[in-house]
């Protein structure tokens, strides 16, 4: 158990990637607190960590609000007094050509992908000052590393965790916190249900490995980071696209 004990925050955890690395995270020993915008979602993270014997709790959590955040830091506080991991990886996509695309559209992605991670990173960032200890974990994308094609919102708050990354790599290396991001590429996840068949196979064409990524690929790599067998891992930026950017 290579996450045993420590308290690790996951955003998003309701579904798709965000629930697989919560559950990944309960089973490698983690005590899971798991945010999400949906209470039905929530819960079944929780339920399904819980039904498998491990411990976890949940909250509804808008991560453009501090008061949600701040109100969820506190209980974790409360309850365990320490939060070793955080993992960034809420998220939306609003996609549209430049030519197209609504300021509303542009607002709302910069807002949760962007300003929500630091909205995060910086509610807890005073806590693991304090312990010396803790790591944080952004999710990008390939899109944040290379752009794509109706994605101007998408690919600038993706470009921008990484750069908040990089800057806390340096700024909290030196008081034992770890800050990397992780680039996936095309995952098989509910954000993929509209797309039609023929898209998603085009997709599966351009991936070497000829598949598209399941969320446990993503979570493997979020808990391998999590853990002290990454102790010298900082200010990484890690692509788990099945080479689909060769």
């Amino acid at each position: 158990m290579r996450l045993k004990g420590k308290v690790s925050i996951i955003t998003g955890g309701g579904r798709g990637i965000g629930q697989a690395t919560a559950l990944k995270f309960a089973r490698e020993g983690a005590l899971v607190v798991v945010s999400d915008m949906n209470q039905a979602t929530v819960d079944e993270t929780v339920d399904a960590i819980r039904k498998e014997g491990f411990e976890g709790m949940g909250f509804v959590v808008d991560v453009t609000k501090r008061s949600d955040i701040d109100a969820m830091v506190q209980a974790v506080m409360a309850k365990y007094g320490r939060i070793d991991v955080l993992v960034n990886n809420a998220g939306i996509v609003i996609d549209a050509q430049l030519k197209k695309m609504s300021d509303v559209a542009f607002d709302k992605v910069i807002d949760v992908n962007l300003k929500g991670t630091y909205n995060c990173a910086r509610a807890v960032v005073d806590i693991m000052i304090e312990q010396q200890s803790g790591v944080i974990l952004n999710a990008s994308s390939i899109v944040g590393i290379f752009g794509n094609f109706g994605q101007t919102n998408y690919a600038a708050s993706k470009f921008g965790v990484i750069g908040m990354v990089k800057t806390w790599a340096r700024e909290l290396g030196r008081k034992g916190i770890r800050a990397n991001a992780v680039c996936p590429g095309f995952v098989e996840t509910p954000i993929l249900a509209s797309i039609p068949e023929k898209v998603l196979e085009t997709m599966r064409e351009r991936v070497p490995m000829g598949r598209l990524g399941k969320p446990e690929d993503i979570a493997n790599t979020y808990a391998f980071l999590a853990s002290d067998e990454a102790s010298y891992i900082n200010g990484a930026v890690i692509e788990v696209s099945g080479g689909a950017t060769i």
